[in-house]
């Protein structure tokens, strides 16, 4: 048995809570700096030929890992006597970094049995201090190495890297809530995030703009691939000048495979069009590669397509951005229309076109962004513009998207909505509570009655299973196209065309329905207290004309009356002519 400890005051406790979030973070970030530097000792051990010793090796594995979070790094040591910058971000080891810090804010924030948790705020500030405090003391160890950090890339966007990890992590401890926002935020936008509608259709914007951005990246990669395949030649022999022994090699095989994400978004920036420099003064588009590119020997820059105009092969690549626009708006639609659900509840057109567009927006920045950080310089000279340009890339992605996406957002949520023969699909019964968004079917409840009157509830002719009732496909019972219902002599009281033939109770054909109400709740006496009481509490709202007896009651209570009794008194009726049961 063990003895419980005493209790602390609450000062203490809020204080060992940020002090243990603190060193998950510090944690974190030494996690990372240590595999990477274990990797890199891996590779100075077995290398032949090392140009310097372990601090040497363990000052790289820092700056490495620097880049790893955004940072900017320079070779001061080069033939020309110039400084060389070093950009470009290896994507994939990007992953790790991020994850760490992730998870560090994600337990800090979640609440465990036995200990205080401290606040979300608390929690996302000490994990993001502890992380850059030892990135700070990183770029310390580097400055004397053969890769030097830039110091104005620790602020940004090393330091902007670490906090939005770990406020994903602390978003994901809470349960990833959309809302509330913060109170300094618009009112506005805070009644519109507290809104079920709102969040829904937010939602599904965001998803819909990362399958985009997921086929657009996705599709890039395929184009490298297969530019691959054709040049692997001269990819293999890259890879063989570069290194001729094993661990040489081993180290160039796993920065091609950490740069892959890049070479999968230069690809995506080249279908879209803007294409990606190579070089200050060349740059490769679908059209032709222009200018004289300055391509240093690297397996996976064999890919890049040879000097002059463009081939149909070249052209090919415009499809990736517009297979992502239809998978974006297939995505959009499956929300819009579900193929399991009623008519009323798919969204109308002016949503579909509004949510469409917003997933094209998120989706040209996601691509802006990402094509960012996927290029940089890799020296001086020529080589200080290497990659997509972000800001040609992003418009492009969001052209695409939109100028695709919304036409084929609209014409599938058409197609989704249709049934075999090109007629709407019937309506099925919806939950309660679903309102009827499209506006549109009136005809189908009120059988050649106008939109304002309420028509009794008569029985209908019967119909082909599975086909849909409507008034402008009488091709679908066979029957003509004015074989409607007629309408009751209150709905032409209301002032509806009154129909010929009379009203529906003289129709030799009309039967009520065999399933009346029987208990006592419709009788006379019933309905007219309820509604004396109804009016009494109104205030004077209710309306004192008299009401309108269902031709089914109306047909029994005369049943019912004796020959000499006097007609029934009529009910009071609702505003706009209804004689509905309160």
């Amino acid at each position: 048995m063990t003895e419980r400890s005493p209790m602390l005051p609450p000062e203490r406790t809020r204080t060992l809570a940020l002090a243990s979030a603190f060193l998950r973070g510090v944690a974190a970030a030494g996690l990372g700096l240590g595999s990477l530097a274990v990797l890199v000792t891996v590779l100075w051990i077995s290398s032949p030929y090392p140009d310097s010793g372990p601090g040497g090796a363990l000052r790289a594995a820092a700056a490495v890992w620097l880049l790893a979070h955004g940072a900017e790094l320079v070779r001061p040591d080069t033939l020309s006597g110039i400084p060389a910058p070093v950009g470009v971000v290896p994507l994939l080891l990007v992953a790790g970094p991020v994850w760490l810090a992730h998870r560090a804010a994600r337990d800090a924030a979640e609440p465990e049995e036995g200990r205080r948790r401290p606040s979300q705020a608390g929690a996302f500030c000490a994990v993001t201090a502890g992380y850059l405090l030892v990135a700070a003391g990183a770029a310390a160890y580097a400055r004397d190495g053969s890769l030097r950090v830039v110091p104005d890339t620790l602020a940004f966007p090393v330091a902007l890297v670490v906090a939005g990890a770990a406020a994903a992590g602390v978003w994901t401890a809470a349960g990833r809530p959309f809302g509330p926002l913060p109170s300094w935020s618009p009112l506005v936008l805070q009644e519109a995030v507290a809104r079920t509608l709102f969040r829904d259709r937010a939602e599904a914007a965001c998803r819909a703009a990362a399958v985009g951005a997921a086929v657009l990246i996705g599709g890039g990669a395929l184009l490298v691939a297969v530019a691959l395949g054709r040049d692997m030649a001269a990819a293999q022999e890259s890879f063989l000048a570069l290194a001729g022994d094993w661990s040489g090699r081993v180290a160039v095989l796993l920065l091609a495979v950490s740069l892959v994400p890049n070479a999968a978004l230069w690809g995506a920036a080249y279908g879209l069009g803007p294409g990606f420099a190579l070089g200050t003064g060349a740059t490769a588009t679908p059209l032709g590669l222009t200018g004289t590119p300055a391509v240093p020997h690297f397996p996976l820059l064999a890919a890049a397509p040879d000097q002059g105009p463009a081939t149909p092969l070249n052209w090919a690549a415009l499809a990736v951005p517009a297979v992502a626009a239809l998978a974006l708006a297939w995505c959009v639609v499956r929300r819009a229309a579900p193929a399991d659900a009623p008519r009323a509840q798919a969204w109308s057109p002016r949503e579909t076109v509004l949510v469409t567009g917003l997933a094209a927006l998120g989706c040209g920045a996601g691509t802006a962004l990402l094509t960012a950080v996927a290029g940089g310089p890799l020296g001086s000279g020529a080589l200080a513009a290497f990659g997509p340009v972000w800001w040609l890339a992003g418009p492009a992605a969001l052209g695409w998207m939109a100028g695709i996406g919304v036409p084929a957002a609209l014409l599938l949520r058409l197609w989704r909505l249709r049934e075999r023969g090109w007629a709407w699909r019937r309506d099925a019964d919806a939950p309660e509570g679903t309102e009827d968004t499209g506006g549109a079917e009136d005809a189908e409840d009120v059988r050649g009655g106008t939109a304002g009157n309420d028509v009794d509830a008569v029985p209908e002719a019967p119909e082909e299973t599975g086909k849909p009732r409507r008034w402008w496909a009488p091709w679908r019972t066979g029957e003509p196209s004015d074989s409607t219902v007629q309408e009751s002599p209150a709905g032409a009281a209301a002032g509806g065309p009154a129909p010929p033939g009379g009203a529906p109770e003289d129709d030799p054909g009309f039967e009520p329905y065999d399933f009346l109400p029987t208990d006592p709740w419709h009788e006379k006496e019933t309905r007219e207290a309820r509604w004396a009481s109804l009016k009494r509490g109104s205030g004077g709202l209710m309306a004192d004309f008299p009401a309108r007896i269902p031709a089914a009651l109306r047909s029994e209570e005369t049943s019912e009356q004796p020959a000499d009794a006097k007609p029934a008194e009529a009910k009071p009726a609702d505003a706009d002519g209804r004689g509905a049961t309160p």
